[in-house]
């Protein structure tokens, strides 16, 4: 089997990984971000909480097993013991939407972007294209968004007025940057993560072009001093999102410029184009070579991408 066919292989195996890990043996951290919003990590994607006297409102929810730990640790901070009112998801992925389900049939009411109903309603593949893609099963009925938006929503809770705010074609076609203005606090969905060179999901409808314009689009509006949960990873700063940004437009650059040479896929990663940047963002679960892949579908569109349009 070629080098590639061992990446791709080994991605599948981190991916699979995530999915079927023990749940009883994860405990919840959290973590004070600042104001009444905490930050909530266990499997899966990081969780925003706003706590107060009004209930909870959680950005994303991990996976139904780790349910009950979540609420008990939202329980444990000690502020309230209302339940979670809200739900937001960031985007329809699994390790975000997992939770969906059991949040609901404790009476939460969960909000997403149109696309991700969309796509957690009649299931997929996602991925980068074809070096790299996997099935993506239906959620449960009980686990659909019961209030979805096409450009923005805001919950009005606890003092501070919850904006999640569409990003297009960015992580996904249905990305949502939830802001928490007052206690300056943004939780970025997987459009920023520090774990590497990111997951594009080209196949539905996600592009590099449209998480460098979503991470532009924050650092130009929000204080310098905000503090930023990453989708996964941890608590970070605007200065970090501006270097995730920088890194993304000069690898952009890099393999546009191999395209232009006629240079294939294969050529690029021989030639390891974006060996500058290996060190720093080449260690995580997506490879050097996968995101050469991810680069060249952004750029030419050749993603086989399965695009839902808003209504």
């Amino acid at each position: 089997m070629r080098r590639h066919g061992w990446l791709v292989l080994l991605a599948f195996a981190a991916l699979a990984a995530a999915q079927q890990q023990d749940f009883s043996k994860v405990q919840i951290k959290v973590t004070k971000v600042s104001g009444n919003i905490y930050m909530l990590q266990g499997a899966g994607g990081n969780i925003a909480a706003s706590v107060g006297e009004d209930g909870i409102v959680i950005v994303d929810d991990q996976y139904a097993p780790l349910a009950d730990k979540i609420a008990a640790a939202l329980k444990g901070i000690g502020v309230t013991d209302k339940p979670v009112r809200f739900v937001i998801n960031t985007h329809y992925h699994g390790d975000h939407t997992g939770g969906n389900a059991p949040f609901a049939s404790g009476g939460s009411t969960v909000i997403a972007q149109d696309n991700v109903r969309k796509r957690l309603e009649t299931g997929g593949k996602a991925g980068i294209g074809t070096a790299m893609s996997m099935d993506q099963p239906a959620a449960p009925k009980g686990g659909l968004p019961i209030i979805t938006f096409d450009h923005d929503v805001t919950v009005h809770l606890n003092g501070e007025d919850i904006r999640a705010l569409h990003f297009p074609a960015g992580h996904t076609d249905g990305d949502a940057i939830v802001f928490f203005p007052k206690a300056n606090v943004v939780h970025m969905g997987d459009d920023f993560v520090t774990y590497g060179y990111p997951f594009v999901d080209v196949i539905s409808g996600g592009s590099v072009q449209g998480i460098i314009a979503a991470c532009d689009k924050v650092t130009a509006t929000l204080p310098a001093d905000v503090k930023v949960i990453p989708g996964h990873g941890d608590l970070a700063t605007l200065a970090e999102v501006k270097d995730f940004s920088a890194m993304l437009k000069a690898t952009s650059e890099t393999v546009q410029n191999a395209i232009k040479q006629g240079k294939t896929t294969e050529q690029m990663k021989k030639e390891k184009i974006l060996a500058q940047w290996d060190g720093k963002y080449g260690k995580g679960f997506i490879t050097p070579d996968l995101f050469i892949e991810t680069l060249y579908n952004s750029l030419t569109s050749n993603k086989n991408a399965q695009f839902l349009q808003h209504n």
